[in-house]
């Protein structure tokens, strides 16, 4: 009788409220460029389909807000020097690739393909790039390795160490052996000529603005499936002719020419050794001149920075922050002077664009996803688009409230944020489900973030914990997980939880449940075995056995780079299995559901498949569920919705009521 009452009540906690079907709904801003003349803003704006996100381009006059919207898909704008015409990536006449077109979107040429890869390739820059003078555009595409015969054939021969891909919709369970080159196509005939071959992959382009060279990123190691190391590379696109500008052991990503062609700035990395997929050091703003020499960090700010360029008279160089669950936007000259902050509104800038002190920028707000802002030299912000008006309309987006508290150890302030139930009143009490962000080198803060807002429609509360290993808090918080996997950054979510429930007595302790995606997955997994506080978990694309993960995921660094060794040094095999949440299965009381995308070769699905048998074997409550195309997480729209509501069906089946 009290079930059949819950039921015919819940929906009354969603009038007006957030229901999972809205994600279907939702638009954000993605990409965003100046005109280089500055009197236009190139954006695209994304939107859900059943299996799909799918990008739109944009082109804004900023002097009177006219906006031309480009046939969908589009994405991927750079302007012509000129601000006469804008590359993009999209479709025309049938046939996918590279387009130009007329600012206004008419005169629309195909080029030529943009040919990809599934080889797991992290943070690459963009893939096109005009000339200066406008008569030719550089671009990468892939084109098939020497391993293709041997790797497609019956029997499979298997010679390359990276031979899983980064896997998804349409992709092989293997490496297609594809290597992403540098091509040049004449604007006028729309013919390309390859310009780089081989067995590397270059890409992350830019061409120089006196049109002499082109910047782009390698990994040039012997072993270099083995060994992640990006370099700082550049190409004489008339011979051919390549310079290394670095031979570090750390990371080089994103090169931007100094409007002298004097520079170049770039991300960067100190250490050496850096993974492909996640790194626990942060990379910062680097300067280099054009010929290889003075390599220097442009900034010491003690937090990751993102893909750093040049303000439009050369004084400054832009850059993101993440700090303490945000992301800001800040600019530092090449003087003395330092950085100071720009866009520091409360959540998450994503990509922006500067034109003589004028920045354009996506930001995702507490209140909103992300959509385009302008802000004058003066300091004035004006928001250029209310994509989701109609959906936010009668809508009440929750308050997200800052906590923090003292660490197990003592060492460290660990901050946690709170998303209030709706109708909240505090003398009724309200479930609360612990939310743990991947990683574990990534942070969650105030930006909107929808899960937490459907649940807090259907009257349940969530917590974010930024434990350490989080970014955004300072390196050697970052690096405090070194070593410790499973460990005490588990134990920070554990103090968070409970210094929100002691400050906050209307948190029901009998209605907890706790999920996470990747390393929160990972979390979720493990601390169900340490304590029976939940009442029910969902550990999606979770790592379950370290050791096995070890050796069947793509990114083979990562326990090297967290621990310090290979699993099979010393007695670090046996720490592994210590810290792996299947070792402790007979412990886990708590109903578990576990998520897994099929074609996941980061966190392979037999991760779920071994935690799921032996949950079963111990006479635990446990279900799988395998989501078809995906790879790691949940990430097409439809999957997505079907993953929230039956994440609230899963938490109301063991919640008492």
């Amino acid at each position: 009788m009290y079930r059949f009452l819950a039921i015919l009540c819940a929906p009354a906690l969603f009038a007006g409220g957030w229901q999972a079907s809205d994600f279907m709904k939702l638009r954000s801003v993605g990409a965003v460029h100046f005109s280089p003349d500055g009197t236009k803003i190139a954006y695209t704006i994304s939107h859900s389909e059943a299996r799909h996100a799918v990008n739109q381009l944009f082109v804004r006059n900023v002097s009177d807000g006219k906006t031309v919207a480009f046939d969908e898909p589009s994405g991927n704008p750079v302007w012509s020097r000129d601000s006469k015409w804008i590359a993009y990536s999209g479709r025309l006449d049938g046939k996918s690739g590279l387009i130009i077109a007329a600012a206004d979107g008419t005169q629309k040429k195909y080029i030529g393909p943009l040919e990809g890869t599934n080889a797991p390739l992290p943070t690459t820059g963009q893939t096109i790039s005009w000339a200066p003078d406008g008569k030719q555009i550089a671009y990468v595409s892939a084109t098939p390795g020497p391993e293709t015969a041997d790797a497609s054939g019956d029997p499979m021969v298997i010679t390359r160490y990276l031979y899983k891909p980064n896997a998804g919709e349409g992709n092989s369970h293997f490496n297609d052996n594809k290597r992403l080159h540098i091509f040049i196509a004449d604007v006028a005939s729309g013919r390309s000529r390859q310009l780089t071959t081989g067995t590397h992959y270059e890409h992350s382009i830019e061409w120089s603005p006196d049109g002499k060279q082109i910047a782009f990123i390698s990994n040039r190691e012997p072993n270099e499936d083995q060994f992640f190391n990006y370099d700082l590379l550049t190409l004489d696109p008339t011979t051919g002719e390549m310079k290394r500008l670095t031979a570090t052991e750390s990371a080089e990503y994103r090169p931007h020419w100094s409007p002298d062609s004097k520079h170049i700035v770039y991300e960067a990395t100190k250490r050496g050794l850096t993974d492909l997929e996640t790194t626990m050091e942060d990379t910062h703003v680097w300067l280099i001149d054009a010929d290889g020499k003075n390599r220097r960090e442009l900034t010491k700010i003690d937090n990751r920075q993102g893909e750093p360029e040049w303000s439009t008279n050369g004084e400054w160089v832009y850059f993101t922050v993440q700090e303490r669950g945000e992301v800001h936007l800040y600019r530092v000259a090449l003087g003395p002077l330092a950085a100071q902050a720009v866009v520091h509104d409360h959540g998450s800038v994503g990509a922006w664009s500067e034109h003589n002190g004028s920045v354009a920028y996506a930001l995702s707000t507490p209140d909103d996803m992300a959509e385009l802002y302008l802000r004058d030299p003066s300091g004035a912000v004006k928001k250029l688009t209310d994509l989701n008006h109609d959906v936010m309309s009668g809508k009440t987006v929750e308050k997200v409230e800052s906590l923090t508290f003292i660490s197990n150890d003592n060492k460290w302030t660990v901050e946690a944020f709170l998303t209030y139930p709706a109708n909240f009143r505090a003398d009724q009490k309200y479930p609360l489900i612990l939310n743990i962000h991947g990683g574990p080198h990534g942070q969650q803060g105030p930006a909107f973030n929808f899960k937490n807002q459907v649940y807090a429609s259907h009257g349940w509360a969530t917590l974010m914990v930024n434990y350490r290993g989080s970014t955004g808090y300072g390196q050697a918080f970052t690096d405090a997980v070194f070593a410790d996997q499973n460990g005490n950054e588990g134990q920070d979510v554990l103090y968070g939880l409970s210094a929100a429930m002691r400050r906050n007595l209307w948190i029901d302790r009998d209605r907890l449940g706790i999920e996470g995606t990747s390393y929160g997955g990972q979390l979720s997994a493990w601390l169900i075995t340490q304590t029976n506080m939940f009442k029910a978990a969902i550990p999606t694309a979770a790592i379950i056995n370290i050791i096995s993960y070890n050796y069947m995921t793509y990114y083979n660094q990562y326990e090297q780079m967290e621990w310090g060794a290979f699993p099979h040094q010393g007695n670090l095999m046996d720490v592994l299995w210590e810290r792996s949440a299947l070792k402790h299965v007979a412990n886990v009381h708590t109903p578990t559901m576990m998520v897994h995308g099929e074609n996941d070769n980061d966190v392979p699905i037999a991760e779920a498949e071994q935690y799921y048998i032996a949950l079963r074997d111990v006479g635990n409550d446990a279900i799988m569920v395998r989501y078809p195309r995906e790879g790691h997480g949940v990430r097409e729209p439809g999957h997505q919705v079907d993953f929230i509501e039956r994440s609230m069906k899963w938490y109301e089946k063991y919640f008492p009521k």
